[in-house]
């Protein structure tokens, strides 16, 4: 490994659990070539669900900001 390799490893190794957690999955997501999986049936299903609340509005959206910050609230 390069020296920028080992430093970014030992300051990513520093970070709160649920920091490195999120950033284990993040190179993890980007590992990922395969971009156009196909869909199961239930996951279709569901992202059509959540359309149609959205587009009726009976559901309440939050910007992503305010939503990655609840979660974070939430598991710390």
């Amino acid at each position: 490994m390069t020296n920028q390799t080992d430093t970014i490893l030992n300051d990513a190794l520093k970070l709160p659990l649920t920091v490195r957690a999120y950033v284990a999955e993040r190179l993890i997501e980007s590992l990922d070539e395969e971009k156009d999986l196909p869909l199961s049936p239930a996951w279709q299903e569901e992202i059509e669900r959540r359309r149609l609340e959205v587009e009726n509005g009976t559901v309440s959206l939050i910007p992503a900001e305010e939503a990655f910050a609840h979660a974070h609230r939430t598991i710390e």
